[in-house]
Formats: structure tokens, sequence, C-alpha cells
């Protein structure tokens, strides 16, 4: 089975990096928008997603692996909204802005470039592996 790539944001005063590695795997709740939630549901265990911090910082700074699939999000009170498990695997040895990612052509088409907004985003390989250098992950 071939791994997926993602791209889930926080806002690092509502849960931070650092809270995500305190906690080792978090369920991640609170996606209230239909493709976000579309994405979370098309993850498979093992898939590797970037955390982004968003609003303050902007900026990646770790990885996270989906250790369960979409389930019923308990903390919605109505709708069917979905959560995954995200275990923390390792913070990236240097943050990468949302300035840097703009700055590079290659990097045009992310989704994070083309929808800001979406909370919840499919990472492409090219893109994971040049996101990872720039991150000072050797991969």
């Amino acid at each position: 089975m071939m791994t997926g790539y993602w791209l889930v944001k926080s806002e690092p005063d509502a849960f931070s990096w650092d809270q995500q590695v305190a906690n080792r795997v978090e369920p991640w709740t609170g996606v209230r928008n239909h493709m976000a939630k579309n994405n979370l549901k098309a993850m498979s265990k093992g898939d590797l997603a970037f955390f982004y911090h968003s609003n303050v910082g902007k900026q990646i700074v770790g990885i996270v692996e989906v250790a369960r699939e979409a389930y019923p999000d308990p903390t919605a009170e109505s709708g069917d909204w979905v959560c995954v498990d995200m275990k923390a695997v390792r913070p990236l040895p240097k943050p990468v802005t949302l300035v840097d990612i703009k700055a590079d052509p290659s990097l045009a088409d992310m989704a994070l470039v083309r929808q800001s907004r979406l909370s919840v985003m499919p990472v492409s390989k090219p893109h994971w592996d040049k996101l990872c250098r720039m991150g000072g992950w050797k991969i």
C-alpha cells in the first residue's frame, strides 16, 4: 500500500505542535469544512502529514502519522463530521514558513498556496520530498 501525504493546520494557541508531542496520539477534531472532511476520510493508517501552525507562525513545524482512520468526531454537536487520530513522529529541524513555500515556484500549485483556508489537504510526493528537504529532514 502506498503512503499518502497530507498537511493539517492548527492554530498554535488552540492546539500546538508541543501539545501534540506531549499527548503523543491525539484526535484531530473540529474540522467543519466538507472538503477537509473528505480529506480526513481519505486518510489511511500510516499516512504522514505535515503539522502546520496557522495564523501565528504560518509554518510547517513537524510531521504526524495517521494512527486511526476516520471515525465520528466526538466534538461535533450535529452533522456527519469525522476525525482521525494523529501520532507525533518528529519535528522538522527547520520550520518551513509560508513565505518560503510561496517563494518557491515548484510549490505554486500546492493546495496550501491555492486554497489557503483549507485545514486538511493532500500533498503530492514531489512536494512532500521538497518540503522535507527545505525543513532539513533528509528523506
